[in-house]
């Protein structure tokens, strides 16, 4: 999956969960409210994933780049 689609679904999980939250504490549904807090949950744990597969591919990048730089030398 590229990254902006996953930012997007990632959003899209995060907006959806926050506004079944409320709607479930508006009806006073219990279940909705938790479905809600869940897919919300969903959305902020899968970005921080990316998040942390993105700062690792930039490590390991930035230490190929030294190393490739070093063997120039």
């Amino acid at each position: 999956m590229s990254d902006l689609k996953n930012k997007i679904e990632n959003t899209k999980d995060k907006v959806i969960g926050k506004a079944k939250e409320v709607a479930g504490r508006a009806t006073g549904s219990q279940e909705t409210e938790l479905n809600g807090k869940l897919q919300y949950q969903k959305g902020d744990l899968k970005e921080k994933v990316d998040n942390t597969k993105e700062k690792i591919a930039e490590k390991i990048n930035d230490m190929l780049d030294e190393k490739k730089e070093d063997k120039g030398n």
